[in-house]
């Protein structure tokens, strides 16, 4: 199961939306999508012509040390995006290092029956544009 896909929708849709490109962010931060979600999120986003590479970060991918600790694909979207936002992100805004930020928190919808049924997961991400 990858994230993935819903946030390269949603980072699409705001994109059109607005009529803006990763050029106009300072960075685009998504979480937990981890190494391989964070991976296919920019293949995503470049077959609909949008590099994302260099101007992406994985909350997730930021706070685990992936060579010292087993974390395979990370943790919570949730936790993740809640503990960088608070830790670093806000912090950068408010000293002036980050200016125009793109945060995309991403999610399963998890669902004891769907997972019991052998059903897909179905996933979800809300994107909100951070500015100081």
């Amino acid at each position: 199961m990858t994230i993935a896909p819903a946030a390269a929708d949603t980072i699409l849709a705001y994109f059109a939306d607005t009529k803006t490109k990763p050029q106009d962010y300072d960075i685009v931060y998504t979480g937990d999508l981890g190494e391989v979600g964070s991976r296919t999120l920019c293949d995503l986003l470049l077959k609909e012509g949008i590099e994302l590479r260099g101007r992406h970060d994985d909350c997730g991918l930021m706070i685990y040390d992936r060579e010292a600790q087993d974390v395979h694909s990370g943790g919570s979207g949730a936790g993740c995006c809640a503990s960088v936002l608070c830790s670093k992100i806000l912090g950068e805004l408010s000293v002036g290092r980050l200016h125009n930020v793109l945060f995309v928190a991403t999610g399963a919808l998890l669902s004891t029956t769907t997972a019991g049924q052998g059903k897909s997961i179905p996933s979800i991400a809300h994107l909100i544009n951070l500015v100081s």
